[in-house]
């Protein structure tokens, strides 16, 4: 099997969907030898700010010097980043040697009368796979959608689980309350295991609570109220938190604060685990830590930002930051949506903001909302909105409306942000050659 091989078979296993239930990745996994039993795991759930917290976590993790595996859902730029360790993606090499062997293990599965794997199951084996092959000291897991019923939730090692922001999301799966939501999301908790929580909603924080008294989980809250002489900023951030003095980090948006006060505090629960880690670790893991698609700065004049709001949570922190960051600025949108998203509600909290909006399809996407449907919706509150057919045109729509002084901000589903920053780096490419050919 080889590289495009591998792309074809996970694509074809992709019309299998999602299964919520831990039957087939058990199975997997057992013909796989259960490569998830010899490794310990931080394992992450929320609805948002997952992905900037692992990402804090394991560099604070790499920077005191362990081997630490990262599995990642859903990725921005390249299929391999699925599955790191350290900043080194998986190899193609290993992601087909991997891959060829738990495409035996699905079809003999099927000959046997299971179900074939999922594509999320598929990567979850080949991830504790491939941990379990290159010796990882921990793992740092992210599940992909709730936590009870996640694939990743086959795991019984987990030395922290960390509780994200908890909101509305995924609700044909999920539930259509905030405390269903929780219950699933606390699903991650193991008997015994350290639980850090972001300071939850009422009604979430309720939930978290008593799961951990359940299980006799010791629980920290990681409430950012307890962050001082907090300073913001688009490039920098620092703040003081417990005896830690002018921590700093590099991701924008007042939310990323509260996300590394998690990470903080999940390291230090860590430490009460047998793990050693230093102030200077956690200084540098926090300073060094990038993270793609969330409010990102691509270009500077006009101010290009891409960001992955795309639901009712995500968006009420990305309205949070342009009022913070943006207040009289001209803003253009370009937005692009799932449709099983909560469309009318990240219109409703973000169209207020900006002067024109520009709507996109997703592309490659089954999910997608196509451009048109978006603008007939965001036209019922917005006066002026432009459905756009390609992202590229998109992107060269957006600068000719824009001033040097204004804000093009690209934000919506994940899926297609890693597009639009390829579509960026050739942009500013060609820019720069007429530039040295003047």
């Amino acid at each position: 099997m080889n590289y495009q091989e591998a792309m074809e078979y996970m694509e074809k296993v992709g019309t299998y969907g999602i299964v919520p239930g831990l039957d087939s990745i058990r199975e997997l996994c057992r013909r796989l030898g259960n490569p998830q039993d010899e490794l310990k795991f931080v394992h992450i759930a929320g609805t948002n700010g997952k992905g900037s917290t692992l990402a804090y976590i394991s560099n604070i993790l790499q920077a005191a010097g362990y081997r630490v595996g990262k599995y990642i859902s859903p990725v921005i730029i390249e299929y391999c980043e699925k599955i790191q360790i350290g900043k080194q993606k998986i190899t193609h090499k290993d992601l087909c040697e991997g891959l060829e062997i738990i495409k035996k293990h699905c079809d003999a599965m099927v000959s046997d009368g299971f179900h074939h794997p999922t594509p999320f199951e598929i990567e979850t084996a080949l991830a504790f796979w491939y941990f379990r092959e290159k010796q990882c000291d921990i793992v740092v897991l992210e599940t992909g959608m709730g936590g009870r019923e996640d694939a990743t939730n086959l795991i019984t090692t987990t030395q922290v689980a960390v509780l994200a922001s908890i909101g509305m999301d995924h609700m044909k799966f999920l539930g259509n309350s905030l405390e269903e939501i929780a219950a699933h999301k606390t699903g991650i908790c193991k008997p015994g295991c350290q639980v850090v929580s972001m300071r939850q909603k009422e009604a979430a924080q309720k939930v978290v609570e008593q799961t951990a008294a359940e299980l006799g989980c010791m629980l920290t809250i990681a409430d950012v109220a307890n962050a001082k002489h907090v300073k913001y900023g688009l490039k920098k951030q620092t703040f003081d938190y417990g005896n830690y003095k002018k921590l700093e980090i590099t991701l924008a948006g007042k939310f990323q604060v509260a996300n590394a006060v998690l990470a903080v505090e999940a390291v230090q629960a860590l430490g009460k685990c047998g793990y050693e880690i230093k102030e200077t670790a956690i200084r540098k893991g926090l300073k060094e830590t990038v993270w793609n698609g969330r409010l990102q700065i691509l270009e500077e004049h006009p101010l290009f930002i891409v960001d992955g709001a795309h639901n009712e949570d995500a968006a009420a922190k990305l309205a949070d930051s342009i009022e913070f960051y943006f207040t009289n600025k001209r803003i253009i949108y370009i937005m692009g949506m799932l449709k099983d998203k909560e469309v009318d509600r990240v219109i409703a909290l973000t169209e207020k903001y900006a002067d024109q909006i520009l709507t996109v399809t997703p592309p490659d996407n089954p999910r997608a909302m196509h451009s048109y449907d978006l603008a007939t919706e965001v036209a019922k509150v917005h006066p002026n909105v432009t459905a756009v057919d390609s992202l590229e045109e998109a992107v060269e729509l957006s600068h000719l409306l824009a001033g040097r002084d204004d804000v093009i901000l690209c934000f919506g589903s994940l899926s297609y942000l890693g597009r639009i920053l390829k579509i960026m780096e050739k942009r500013q490419t060609a820019g720069n050659k007429r530039k040295a050919r003047r």
